[in-house]
């Protein structure tokens, strides 16, 4: 058995290429890379309840302040901590936060805080959200999440999809397991090499204000604080059982079949980003509202595959010689003349 009870493919799947329909529920292209239609469309006219889902999250700005005052106060705390037991903490306790402070920005990116009609609220409160990281993200993140929904897989597009370099060189065990140790490295410098766009004013104030409070936390505690910070989001997105998120999502544990949904508990602290093939087909859906989606359509979802143990993924990831970084599929895409 593979990953989360999911029968593992027959054999390596070295960027599948993807037809019309591939994944039901995920939206497809055919290799012009014209986007059809995500096969569940049905269930707004046929559920006119799940379009009442579809407003923002009334808790999320209330979790976030909540979560960003949390880690303030532990960079009080840790001032007085030996190293060791500073990075036991980060990666126990601050790579659980800051690793969910990103699924906040991921909500957010969606407009899930303050709704669409206030995007500007939205773009400023997930800078917010991206205090406690120590580097600058939010608003970088929102500018390629637009294309991992718009261009899923989509070759030089979607920079989610690892590249041709990480898929031949990370191919065995322990350089898998590298690999998913640098994480955070390879999200944030693989959109340089295959997708680099123009930054954005947005970008440029999210870096003054980060920069601006790493400096005022520095100054008011000295180097440990941040090194906690930058300790609990480095090893929170790396080697992390929060992070088989990243893998559990699209890598193709099932020969056909890219786009996989986690139900386990977890989703507790993620704000329900396990329900992802949920997330693909309503992406105006925040996450707290996710579960309901699957629980007012089940005939859309609960025949498809899906992982119960994001850890169980990542072990299986490692050892599986059939998955690695090359077991996504990969489309050539026609870019939408609205491209943002």
């Amino acid at each position: 058995m593979g990953a989360g009870g999911l029968q593992p493919p027959g054999s390596a799947l070295k960027y599948a290429s993807a037809g019309k329909g591939l994944v039901p529920g995920c939206p497809s292209r055919e290799a012009g890379g014209a986007l059809w239609p995500a096969v569940p469309a049905q269930p707004p006219a046929k559920y006119p309840a799940i379009k009442a889902l579809m407003r923002p999250d009334p808790h999320l700005k209330w979790t976030v302040l909540g979560m960003v005052l949390v880690q303030l106060l532990a960079c009080w705390l840790v001032r007085g901590l030996a190293w060791r037991w500073l990075l036991f903490w980060a990666y126990a306790f601050g790579g659980c936060v800051n690793h969910s402070l990103t699924l906040a920005i991921h909500d957010i990116s969606h407009n899930a805080a303050f709704g669409t009609a206030r995007a500007s609220h939205n773009r400023w409160f997930a800078i917010f959200a991206n205090l406690p990281m120590g580097v600058p993200y939010a608003a970088s993140f929102k500018k390629y999440h637009v294309d991992h929904h718009r261009y899923l897989g989509g070759d030089g597009l979607d920079v989610d999809v690892p590249t041709r370099l990480e898929g031949w060189l990370f191919c065995t065990p322990a350089r898998k397991l590298l690999w998913l140790a640098l994480q955070p490295f390879f999200y944030s410098l693989r959109p340089l090499c295959v997708n680099p766009k123009a930054v954005t004013r947005m970008e440029v104030l999210n870096a003054l204000v980060q920069l601006a409070a790493d400096a005022t936390i520095f100054a008011l505690g000295g180097v440990k604080p941040m090194v906690y910070l930058l300790a609990s989001s480095l090893l929170g997105l790396g080697l992390h059982p929060i992070s088989g998120h990243f893998v559990a999502e699209h890598y193709m544990f099932l020969k056909g079949h890219e786009t996989y949904s986690y139900y386990g508990p977890l989703n507790w602290i993620t704000f329900n980003v396990g329900y992802h093939m949920e997330h693909h087909d309503f992406p105006s859906i925040p996450g707290c509202n996710l579960p309901l989606v699957r629980k007012i359509a089940p005939e859309y979802y609960d025949h498809l595959p899906q992982h119960h143990s994001w850890v169980k993924v990542l072990w299986d990831f490692v050892f599986e010689d059939s998955l690695g970084p090359y077991a996504r599929v990969k489309r050539v895409c026609k870019l939408a003349e609205d491209r943002l």
